[in-house]
């Protein structure tokens, strides 16, 4: 599987619930905006303090990088049980970067107990609403057999996939992993998986 990693969001991805904050008077963007520059800039404990009440509030961007804050032990100790805490509950809001990060924390027994279904379940969640990171993660689920039966048409439909994501990195992921599958798969199968991922339709979080 790939390597977790630090996924700073757009601060757009915050606007579902931005106008709420404001109308209580509340400066989230402004918070969250000095929070990453700060995270940025090296300055943790600054971070800290303006990512910590968001995420007591309930935003998911918040939660996300204090659960990366807590994954790295970068201005709080190294604590994975407590990435897995404050990544649960951005992903259960829908932020498909905490989807995923929460679904390698159970792929790698990270924080949680190993448990390969748990990890296909996130990495699914993520998926579906057209993350790449997510997609290939899922991919190699099903081309391993890991948490669901191996299914390499399914494998190869995801990493098609995010080889067409736009998301540099994840392509060359997905079209190296793509390939080496298709060389165990007949060419029926492989116009299946193409035909799949033609017809795939992102689902949106509500």
């Amino acid at each position: 599987m790939g390597l977790i990693t630090e996924q700073r969001l757009p601060l757009n991805k915050a606007l579902g619930i931005v106008f709420l904050f404001l109308v209580l008077g509340l400066p989230v963007l402004a918070d969250l905006r000095a929070g990453q520059a700060a995270y940025d800039a090296g300055d943790y404990a600054t971070a800290l303090n303006e990512f910590l009440p968001l995420a007591q509030r309930g935003d998911a961007v918040a939660q996300l990088d204090l659960g990366w804050m807590y994954f790295s032990g970068r201005g709080v100790p190294q604590d994975s049980k407590e990435a897995v805490r404050w990544y649960r509950a951005a992903a259960e809001q829908g932020e498909p970067n905490a989807q995923v990060n929460l679904g390698w924390m159970y792929d790698h027994g990270r924080g949680v107990p190993q448990d390969y279904t748990e990890a296909v379940r996130w990495y699914r969640a993520a998926a579906e609403q057209g993350d790449s990171g997510g997609q290939v993660d899922l991919g190699r689920m099903y081309e391993n057999g890991l948490g669901v039966s191996q299914d390499y048409i399914q494998a190869h439909m995801w990493f098609n996939l995010a080889a067409a994501s736009g998301d540099a990195t994840a392509a060359k992921e997905a079209i190296k992993e793509r390939d080496s599958i298709a060389s165990n798969m007949t060419p029926e199968q492989i116009s299946e998986a193409q035909r799949l991922a033609r017809e795939w339709k992102p689902k949106r979080n509500k």
